[in-house]
């Protein structure tokens, strides 16, 4: 069953994903890199980066099979 879902069916809690996120936390083969749009200011134009909410850092896939 996929990931999405068994979230909708109620079998995993919510995880908080930002938009530039490839994943939620903690997913196997994922890590933090720095946000490619405010390259881990966390601010964009004078205002918190809708990409990273504001973090600096976002979720992706990292190594490869």
């Amino acid at each position: 069953m996929p990931l999405t879902e068994r979230r909708h069916r109620g079998q995993m809690p919510p995880t908080d994903m930002n938009p530039g996120d490839q994943a939620p936390p903690g997913t196997p083969d994922t890590g933090e890199t720095l946000c490619p749009q405010c390259s881990g200011s966390g601010r964009l134009k004078g205002r918190r980066c809708a990409n990273c909410g504001g973090t600096g850092m976002i979720i992706a896939g990292v190594g490869g099979a």
